[in-house]
């Protein structure tokens, strides 16, 4: 009897310490903004992430999730966040829309993955529980990269500043223009004058059509 409940014994040892080595392994490779995840099942996969650009750094460090939100909205940030596993406050690693960025660093600290591989990663966080999971972040992207999600907003504010230039050159000639015609009014010089209004030399006296008449003021006829 005594040596059954041994074997008992030792066969559910065993099983708890499977289960306490059971769980998922996640990577996160800032530099090389890539991210690897390792389950104890023998499952493996390495995806691309976005970390955060410059001025919004994501956190180094080991960590443990702290809540799951499949359906997440960023109202600080104005995104949608699906299959959001948080590991830190506001920092998670969730899904994102902007797949084509996907490589280099363009979130606000976050890691952002595709929406298909955020949704396993979930699954499996889920599967295994958070105490079961490990999340560790090291290293910080290269400033060249950091710049990227900067620079389609820099584009869009040049261009604006240039419509916004080329506005200002229009209104200034036109406030030239009428500046210009007031004073050769007030001078007398009134041929000079109407050729600026009618957007045309003015015709000379001699010219073909052109006949002055003074009943009423000069005119055309």
């Amino acid at each position: 009897m005594r040596r059954v409940l041994g074997i008992l014994a030792v066969l559910f040892l065993s099983a708890f310490a499977g289960a306490a080595h059971a769980g998922v392994d996640v990577r996160v490779d800032i530099p090389a903004q890539r991210m690897s995840v390792t389950t104890t099942d023998g499952e493996a996969y390495e995806w691309k992430i976005s970390s955060g650009r410059q001025g919004f750094r994501s956190p180094n460090g080991v960590y443990r999730p702290t809540r799951l939100e499949k359906n997440w909205y960023s109202r600080k940030y104005g995104g949608a966040m699906p299959y959001a596993v948080f590991f830190r406050g506001g920092y998670a690693i969730h899904g994102t829309g902007a797949v084509g960025a996907l490589g280099r660093p363009a979130s606000h600290g976050c890691i952002r993955l595709h929406p298909a591989n955020a949704a396993k990663l979930f699954a499996l966080v889920k599967k295994y529980g958070a105490g079961q999971t490990r999340i560790a972040l090291h290293g910080a992207a290269p400033d060249n990269l950091s710049r990227f999600a900067k620079a389609s907003s820099s584009s869009k504010t040049k261009i604006a500043k240039a419509h916004s230039s080329k506005h200002k050159i229009a209104k200034a000639k036109q406030r030239s223009q009428a500046t210009s015609v007031a004073q050769q009014r007030r001078n007398g010089n009134w041929e000079a004058a109407r050729g600026q209004i009618l957007l045309r030399p003015a015709l000379p006296v001699s010219a073909y059509g052109y006949q002055p008449y003074y009943p009423s003021g000069y005119g055309w006829r």
